[in-house]
Order: structure tokens, then C-alpha cells, then sequence
């Protein structure tokens, strides 16, 4: 019989567990998995499922008094009749009603585990994760470490002239929410000591006017590019040169998987998860957190040693190939559902 799975996102925003649920939950469709999503109305969330030929519910995932959504859900739950479903995030778990499936909660990040209480199961992208759950009182043989994979589409490459930007400058791409987390202000730091280097941010947040108003005390507001969010990720890294990740704060790093299958080389910082992840020298540049001359200084090593460029892309194409897949990703989810749905935890 085709295992039956449903995932849930409780989340609106833009970001990289967001784009992840709908990378992941194509994933599920084309493994032959019978495949459901439920999630809070989002154009491009929708798009992207639809895309991969998902059908799926809208549900508001509101607060307290959001009663509509657990009828919503409940119809969702008897019409699809899963054996599992994946919730990604606090929300979504918190509002699904239990039912004769296995629930597995998803985390990508450092939430909080009084929203995971109803799960039999939890997902953890990163090994600290897993680690911050069994300290939060979660059994460790109910905690399953399955990291992402990076959603490779075909892309054309995205013009430098279409955002004022040199063809023969150096060019540097970031991506992720503009949050304190993500150190953006690093790394405009790090452009202003290196006169030839040029940025592009793709992401959107609370920090943008933060950033905007550095760049321009700096005197890179010309260098620096402010893209907001965008769906041509492929298109961005094809027109890179490398890929800075300066994160402050980060359990996997989905980005460093991005630019390794991209083959685009990156220069990280040693936050958790891109720390567990790279190799220094091997397959990243990888640097002190918060250490602006550190950053600029893997930056030039790689605009200087086409030789370093060329290792680096190659070991970083070689660990996507050999640990970070679809099909080995997929395979693992796939190998945690067999086992579980009639496993249920939690009575």
C-alpha cells in the first residue's frame, strides 16, 4: 500500500524552513509518496507545490482563538487519511488534532519544545538540535538527525547589468532573512575593505534599514545590492563568484548546501551548523564569527587562488553527491515513516 503523508507549515514568511517545506514536500511527490500539504496561505509557497504537482489545503494557523483551523485541518485529516504527517515548526503542530497517524515534528531551528508536546516523533536538521532536545527532556531514540538538501533547479543566469552591477567585478552573493542572526553587517563591513568587491543580499527583514543606512555610512551603497526576497535562487548563484554566510547563529546551514551544489565557493563563518558541516581549506573558507577582518581575508583568498576556487567546488560537489541528495534525504525520511506509522509514541 502507498505510504500516505501530509506536511504542515503554520509559518506565512519568507525564509529558508519555509522554502525548505515545499523543496522537501515535492521531494515526497516525486518518490512516489502519496503527498498532502497544508499551510497558511502563501503565493509563492502555493506556487512551488502546485509546481510539483502537490495538492494542498490553506488554513490560517492562527492564535488561541483560531477555531476554523482545526475544523479546517480535521477535514483535511479525514479526506487524505495519512499515516504520517510531518508538521514543520511549533505552529502547525500545536494546531493538529490527533488523530490514527503518526505526528513527527520538524525542526530547523532552536524553538520551543513546550510546542512539540503532542508529537510521537521530532526531525532535527542538526546534530546541536538533536542535542537541545535530549536537554529539553525529549528521549534520544525518538529524535531523528535527517539533514536537508539543496534544491537544485535550472536556472538562467540572472543579468549583472539588470542590477547595476559590473560583469567584470568581483561579485559576492548572500542570502536569508535580514535578521541580527544572519550578521549581514559583517559582511558590508568586510566589503568596505575590499574597493573592487561587489554584494548582492537577497533576502528581506527587520534589518534592512539597519543594513541600508551601514552601507551608507560606509560608502558601499553603490557596491551593495539589497535584492529582497526572490524565487531565482539558481539564477543568483549562477552569476556569483562566491558565497558569503556570515551567520552569527545557524543549526544547519542550508545555504552552504546551495552553494556547494551550485558550485559556487563559499566562505562561512564557524556558527554551529556550517561548522558541523565544512571542512576548512576542503570544501569552505570557514572564519571566527563576528570577525570582519577574518571574513574580508577569506574573501580575497578565494578572489586570489583560482586553484583554491577549484578545490573547493569540487570537494563541495562531492559531499552534496555523497551525504546530501534528494534521493539519500528522501531515502532517510522515507525509512523513519515505514518505521513509525504504526509506531505511534504518544497515546
Amino acid at each position: 500500500m502507498t505510504l500516505k503523508v501530509l506536511t504542515a507549515l503554520g509559518g506565512a514568511r519568507m525564509g529558508g524552513a519555509e522554502a525548505f517545506f515545499v523543496t522537501l514536500t515535492g521531494a515526497f511527490q516525486r518518490a512516489g509518496i502519496a503527498t498532502r500539504a497544508v499551510l497558511r496561505a502563501n503565493p509563492v509557497h502555493e506556487a512551488g507545490l502546485a509546481a510539483s504537482g502537490v495538492a494542498y489545503d490553506c488554513a490560517a494557523f492562527g492564535g488561541p482563538f483560531d477555531f476554523w483551523t482545526k475544523g479546517k485541518l480535521k477535514r483535511t485529516l479525514r479526506d487524505f487519511h495519512p499515516d504520517i504527517v510531518l508538521a514543520f515548526a511549533g505552529r502547525a503542530n500545536e494546531h493538529m488534532p490527533r488523530g490514527d497517524y503518526t505526528l513527527i515534528g520538524r525542526l530547523g531551528g532552536y524553538y520551543n519544545l513546550c510546542h512539540f508536546k503532542r508529537c510521537d516523533y521530532l526531525v532535527c536538521n542538526a546534530p546541536d538540535l538533536v542535542r537541545y532536545c535530549v536537554e529539553g527532556g525529549w528521549p534520544k531514540e525518538r529524535i531523528i538527525h535527517i539533514p536537508n538538501f539543496p534544491n537544485l533547479e535550472p536556472s538562467a543566469t540572472v543579468s549583472r547589468a539588470s542590477l547595476a552591477t559590473p560583469d567584470d567585478a568581483p561579485l559576492v552573493l548572500a542570502l536569508g532573512r535580514l535578521h541580527p542572526n544572519k550578521a549581514f553587517d559583517v559582511l558590508i563591513k568586510a566589503a568596505s575593505r575590499i574597493p573592487t568587491l561587489w554584494v548582492w543580499i537577497a533576502g528581506e527583514g527587520s534589518e534592512r534599514a539597519n543594513l541600508e543606512r551601514l552601507a551608507r555610512e560606509l560608502g558601499v551603497e553603490s557596491r551593495v545590492k539589497f535584492l529582497g526576497w526572490r524565487t531565482d535562487r539558481a539564477g543568483l548563484f549562477h552569476a556569483a563568484d562566491l558565497c558569503v554566510y556570515p551567520s552569527r547563529e545557524e543549526p544547519f546551514g542550508n545555504v552552504v548546501v546551495e552553494a556547494w551544489g551550485y558550485g559556487v565557493p563559499i566562505v562561512t563563518t564557524a556558527s554551529t551548523g556550517p561548522a558541523w558541516l565544512t571542512r576548512n581549506g576542503e570544501d569552505a573558507i570557514v572564519t571566527p564569527i563576528d570577525d570582519v577582518d577574518e571574513l574580508a581575508n577569506g574573501i580575497e583568498s578565494l578572489l586570489a587562488s583560482k586553484s583554491l576556487v577549484e578545490k573547493l567546488v569540487a570537494n563541495g560537489r562531492a559531499r552534496v553527491a555523497a551525504e546530501f541528495s534528494e534521493n539519500a534525504i528522501v531515502g532517510r525520511y522515507i525509512e523513519l515513516f515505514e518505521k513509525t506509522k504504526f509506531q505511534r509514541a504518544q497515546p
